[in-house]
């Protein structure tokens, strides 16, 4: 029989009571496992590494390519970033799926409409690619990147998984009515895909109406795919709707690698007795078997799981209004004994196994007939006002081929003036088009003249964006009041 090489990481705080919960469950499946153990988050953190991943960790996943993992804590006071978004980001696990369904015997305001749906989290960019600036001492600047590549890979994914579930519809969730070009690639991206899968309903969502849509009427709903912040949210809300964040599985699907854990934080204060549920992350275990090919291990490990539940047998904290709830081991002796057996009510969905697409590793996804540059936005810190700005701006423009267009301060054009009461922050986006007398748009020795004078004058420039035109249309937004 053959066996899967596994990286377990028992993680934080009640990690390693969960992880090896869904351990003993799994290999009492009888599929054979052969299981890596390592660390990563705040031992790591304690240790000196400043990642939280340590060498090993990354040798054995990169050997495995496949990992089972607890919580893992980011520190207060010590650390750097996530050592859970870290993992995601050093293996490019470009999609994060997060079902959400109802249990029976877990009763919330939700129960009997039947919910049975699954979030598709784009995974690795949006302002979760975490560059943050301080443009002027206050205020601050997130960079929300959005790629083709990224929108397309996560897009076929949600398909893909459709198709592997029988499911019907696909709903794309994003802010694209405010955003133009990074919600609105997102929404570009998924219907050209979505004309691939023609047996699939494909309908675009505005994200916020999608949450509207949770709290009304989840049932409505079977794939829903959205950007990386967006979905963070939206899948929380679905655990809401099914009994809380104990039972809020998910796998982060990667090119070769996947990554499966629970949804929910390391609870430090339960470590040790014997409380945490350990549902999560025993369904995210069933989204390993399926991912490694055992669907009749993962049908019936859902199955147990399901059966436990209806039989009323659940451990504390997550389930209000059980007079005798069993803890962590005993909840996974009634999964075991269980194990063959289906709950008279809402049985586990049958799956075929998901493939995940194949992509070119190219970074070059996108290439247009043609492009040039016809102006700039320079950012400016400035204790000042817009006209008093404006009128020294607009006679600085023209020594660098430039003129100035507008300045708009928090999006919204407050010179030339246009009657509007916009409170002013001291950071102001000035937009310069190449004047029509030069030829095409200024060389950077000449720009550089441009902030030299604008220091000079007494203000400080933090950054430049470059104003495209790629294939006849602006690559750029207009500021409110922009004409």
């Amino acid at each position: 029989m053959k066996s899967h090489p596994i990286t377990l990481i028992p993680g934080d705080g009640i990690g390693p009571e969960v992880v090896d919960s869904a351990r003993r469950i799994l290999e009492a499946t009888g599929v054979r496992f052969d299981w890596e153990t390592v660390h990563a988050g705040a031992s790591m953190f304690r240790a000196g590494v400043p990642s939280g991943v340590p060498k090993e960790t990354i040798d054995s996943i990169a050997r495995t390519r496949c990992v089972l993992k607890g919580p893992l804590e980011t520190p207060v006071g010590f650390g750097e970033k996530s050592a859970n978004v870290t993992l995601r980001k050093l293996f490019e696990t470009y999609g994060n799926i997060r079902p959400v369904r109802e249990f029976s015997g877990v009763r919330t305001p939700f129960s009997g409409r039947g919910l049975d749906f699954v979030v598709v989290r784009e995974n690795v960019e949006d302002l979760y690619a975490g560059i943050e600036h301080l443009q002027t001492p206050g205020v601050a600047q997130c960079l929300k990147l959005i790629s083709r590549k990224g929108c397309e890979k996560v897009a076929r994914l949600a398909f893909e998984l459709a198709r592997a579930e029988g499911r019907r519809s696909v709903h794309c969730a994003t802010k694209a009515n405010i955003m133009k070009f990074t919600e609105g690639l997102m929404k570009r991206t998924f219907e050209e895909v979505a004309r691939e899968y023609p047996e699939i309903r494909a309908e675009h969502i505005i994200v916020d109406n999608a949450a509207h849509q949770l709290a009304k009427k989840p049932e409505q709903f079977e794939v829903i795919l959205t950007t990386n912040m967006n979905g963070d949210i939206l899948s929380d809300l679905g655990s809401g709707l099914i009994g809380g964040l104990g039972f809020a599985p998910s796998a982060n699907i990667g090119s070769g690698i996947a990554i499966f854990e629970a949804v929910h934080g390391s609870a430090p204060k339960y470590a040790g007795k014997d409380v945490a549920n350990p549902t999560a992350v025993v369904l995210s275990a069933v989204l390993m078997l399926r991912h490694l090919g055992e669907m009749d291990a993962a049908l019936a490990v859902e199955n147990a799981v399901l059966a436990t539940l209806e039989e009323g047998v659940t451990v504390p904290r997550d389930v209000p209004g059980v007079r005798e709830p069993a803890g962590t081991r005993a909840y996974t002796d009634a999964v075991i004994a269980n194990l063959g057996r289906r709950p008279s009510q809402m049985p586990a969905r049958p799956s075929q196994p998901l493939r995940p697409p194949q992509f070119d590793a190219s970074p070059v996804w996108v290439r247009p007939g043609s492009r040039r540059t016809v102006g700039c936005d320079v950012f400016v810190e400035a204790d000042t006002t817009p006209d008093a700005l404006g009128r020294l701006l607009s006679g600085l423009g023209p020594k660098a081929g430039l003129r100035l267009k507008m300045i708009s301060n928090r999006g919204a054009q407050v010179y030339p003036d246009k009657g509007a009461q916009t409170d002013c922050v001291d950071h102001w986006r000035c937009r310069f088009l190449a004047s029509e007398e030069a030829a095409g748009f200024p060389s950077p020795a000449r720009l550089g003249e441009l902030l030299s004078a604008i220091e000079a004058a007494g203000h400080r420039w933090m950054h430049i964006e470059k104003l495209e035109e790629v294939d006849g249309a602006p690559g750029y937004t207009r500021a409110q009041g922009e004409d």
